[in-house]
């Protein structure tokens, strides 16, 4: 004879630690209910469940729509780590959506998320600055982070955090520099990026190369970067295994010998015997960078000496088949053959 039975394990389809999710249109208005619940497994479910969610596009402009992103910024601030995790977890995801970063500035998350920058719990900072460097890759949102005076703190944590949060960092930086640099200069940056070149992580070395890079627009950063003994270690770079650093470090050096003072100090490095070998690189923008640093130092009449007798050699990459690299070389040699 049968018997009914009732299992005490859960069905194979149902994970315990999601919220079940409400059907229709009920689903999200559901669990921003139960965000906002005084229990505390309520709200890690709920999240947890959100954070499935928010992957769709379609959900995530409903979830900004209705207003989650103000319940979001409460639970910012709740005492429990899972929590706090799991917000900062959703607000990545966000992020990642073009309607996540405007719904950032609309509903000013920028300060509140920035408060977790010390956070405790090594994925929670994680979280925040992957969801600052998505925000950054938007012109909007690097004039946000610049506008927070969050520059500085980037550089600090530069210092401390771990490997792979620096380099979410320098991606920050790397976009927030496009819209100033001035609080990134005051904050000791060029200090602090000159120790990354020498790290043994390629990433890092390669992001600080390109954090440089965009440092030395303006006088000031290259005035800085001279003086604090950058260029003999961007021309140590320019050897470097890794294609990609030998092409950030190569357009460091371009922008810094932009000045007169930048020409010398590279010609005093022997920048010019690194960077010829460059310019037959596999790499079109090595090979680019490489030619338009030349150009720069060429300029310079001692650099102009040397590189005369390297004419022949350059123009081999007249016929390369990047436009850009045979106009880059083209002017170059004008450059060089430049009489008074």
């Amino acid at each position: 004879m049968a018997h009914t039975r009732i299992s005490t394990y859960w069905p194979p389809d149902i994970d315990p630690t999601k919220a079940p999710i409400a059907f229709g249109e009920r689903a999200l208005p559901k669990l921003k209910e139960e965000l906002q619940s005084p229990e505390l497994l309520t709200r890690q479910r709920a999240l947890k469940a959100l954070t499935d969610l928010v992957h769709d596009p379609e959900f995530a402009y409903q979830a900004i729509h209705i207003g989650f992103l103000d319940s979001l910024k409460l639970l910012l601030l709740d005492e429990d780590n899972t929590v706090r995790q799991s917000t900062t977890e959703v607000f990545s995801i966000l992020a990642a959506h073009n309607v996540g970063r405007n719904g950032f500035l609309h509903s000013e998350v920028i300060v509140p998320l920035s408060k977790l920058l010390d956070d405790p719990v090594d994925a929670c900072r994680r979280n925040v600055h992957r969801a600052f460097e998505l925000l950054s890759e938007f012109p909007d949102g690097s004039a946000g982070l610049v506008e927070a005076q969050l520059i500085a703190q980037f550089v600090l944590k530069l210092k401390t955090e771990l490997e792979e949060i620096q380099e979410l960092i320098l991606d920050t930086l790397h976009f927030c520099l496009r819209e100033e640099a001035s609080q990134a200069l005051n904050a000791g940056a060029v200090t602090v990026l000159k120790e990354k070149l020498s790290h043994s992580s390629v990433p890092i070395r390669n992001k600080a190369a390109r954090a440089l890079m965009g440092i030395m627009v303006p006088l000031e950063g290259k005035n800085k970067a001279c003086e604090e003994g950058v260029i003999p270690l961007l021309v140590q770079l320019l050897k470097d295994k890794d294609a990609e650093v030998r092409a950030n470090a190569a357009g460091a050096l371009m922008n810094a010998t932009i000045t007169t003072k930048g020409k010398y100090a590279a010609l005093h490095a022997e920048a010019i015997t690194a960077l010829l070998p460059l310019v037959d690189d596999q790499l079109s923008k090595v090979r680019l960078n490489a030619i338009k640093a030349l150009t720069m130092m060429s300029e310079a009449s001692a650099g102009r000496k040397i590189l005369l007798e390297h004419v022949n050699k350059l123009r081999g990459r007249l016929n390369d088949p990047s436009e850009a690299v045979k106009r880059a070389t083209e002017i170059l040699i004008q450059v060089i053959q430049w009489k008074p």
